[in-house]
C-alpha cells in the first residue's frame, strides 16, 4: 500500500484516501503517488491550471498505475540504450558458449545500433509501442551518404530487434514482445538484375589467368614491397575463387589451419604438384560448422 500522507500544505489536494497529491508548481497542477513496490514516487504534470480539469486527469493516472501494480508492472524503465547492451550482455555470453560465432555477435551490435539511431538512445523501454517502427525501412533507407541499403539487410535488422524486444519482454523490461513492421514486397531473387549475380566459367578462368600472370610477374623482383603486397593479394584472391571462402573466414585463417603436402603421381617419373588442405574452424565459420578444403 502507499503511504497516506496526514498532514498537507496549504494549497495540496488529497485524493483516493490520501494516496494521490495534487499541489501547484507555478500555475500548473502536478500530482504525486508512491509506488510502494518501487519505493519511489511517480510524478506527473497535469499540464492545466483548472483544479477540476486536474483531478479528472489525475484520476486517469491513478488508474492506471493502479492496474499496472495488479499485473505486476513496473513504472520506471530502462532506456533502449540499456536494453540493447543488456541483450548484448546475453548473447556476448552465448559467444563465450559457443553458441554462436564472434562474427554473428558483430552482426547483431550493427544491426541494434541502426535500431537506436533510429528510435533514440533515451526513450524508454516500457513507453515503446508497437507501432514505433511502422516506417523503419523508409528511414532506414535513407543514408546520408546516399549507399543503397538492400531490402535483406533490413529485414534481417528487423528480425534481431524484435528477437531482443522478445527476451526483453520475457524480463519484464518492456510491455510488448516485438514492433508490427510493415510488411515490405517479396523480392524476386530469380532474376540477375535483382541479385547478385556470380560470374560465369568463362569469366572466372580469365580472372583466374590474369591473377597468375601478377604474381608471375610480381616474382620477378618480389624483393620490392609493393611486388610483394601484388603476390600476396592476388594468392588471396585465387584461394577465394578456388575454395569460395567467406572473406571473415578467410582472414581469420592461421598457420595451423593448413598443411601443405607434395604430390606424386607415377613414381620418379611421374607428376608432381603441391596440394593445400585448408580448414575453416567452427568458431570462424558463418554456418558455426567445420569445413575442409
Amino acid at each position: 500500500m502507499a503511504p497516506k500522507k496526514v498532514d498537507f500544505k496549504d494549497g495540496e489536494i488529497a485524493l483516493f484516501e490520501n494516496e494521490v497529491v495534487l499541489y501547484k508548481r507555478g500555475r500548473y497542477w502536478q500530482m504525486r503517488y508512491w509506488l510502494s513496490n518501487e519505493r519511489k514516487y511517480a510524478r506527473f504534470t497535469l499540464k492545466t491550471e483548472n483544479e477540476h480539469t486536474a483531478r479528472e486527469v489525475a484520476k486517469k493516472h491513478y488508474y492506471t498505475l493502479k492496474a499496472n501494480e495488479l499485473n505486476g508492472k513496473t513504472y520506471f524503465s530502462k532506456t533502449t540504450k540499456h536494453g540493447v547492451e543488456l541483450y548484448l550482455e546475453q548473447r556476448y555470453k552465448d559467444y563465450d558458449a559457443g553458441l554462436i560465432v564472434i562474427g554473428r555477435y558483430r552482426t547483431l551490435k550493427t544491426h541494434l545500433k541502426h535500431w537506436l539511431n533510429f528510435i533514440g538512445r533515451d526513450t524508454k523501454l516500457k513507453e515503446l509501442q508497437r507501432t514505433d517502427c511502422e516506417n523503419y525501412y523508409a528511414e532506414r533507407t535513407k543514408t546520408k551518404k546516399g549507399i543503397p541499403i538492400s531490402q535483406t539487410t533490413v529485414e534481417n535488422e528487423q528480425s534481431t530487434i524484435n528477437a531482443m524486444m522478445t527476451w526483453l519482454y520475457k524480463r519484464n523490461e518492456t510491455y510488448i514482445d516485438g514492433f508490427d513492421f510493415k510488411k515490405l514486397p517479396r523480392v524476386d531473387r530469380g532474376l540477375d538484375e535483382n541479385r547478385r549475380a556470380s560470374f560465369s566459367d568463362d569469366e572466372i578462368e580469365e580472372i583466374k589467368k590474369q591473377l597468375e600472370n601478377c604474381i608471375l610477374d610480381a616474382k620477378k623482383n618480389i624483393n620490392e614491397d609493393a611486388n610483394l603486397t601484388k603476390a600476396v593479394v592476388c594468392y588471396y584472391l585465387l584461394i577465394s575463387i578456388i575454395t569460395g571462402l567467406r572473406r571473415g573466414e578467410q582472414l581469420q585463417l592461421r598457420w595451423c589451419d593448413t598443411e601443405y603436402i607434395e604430390h606424386n603421381v607415377g613414381g620418379d617419373d611421374g607428376i608432381t604438384y603441391s596440394l593445400v588442405h585448408i580448414t575453416v574452424r567452427r568458431e570462424t565459420s558463418k554456418v558455426d560448422k567445420t569445413r575442409k578444403f
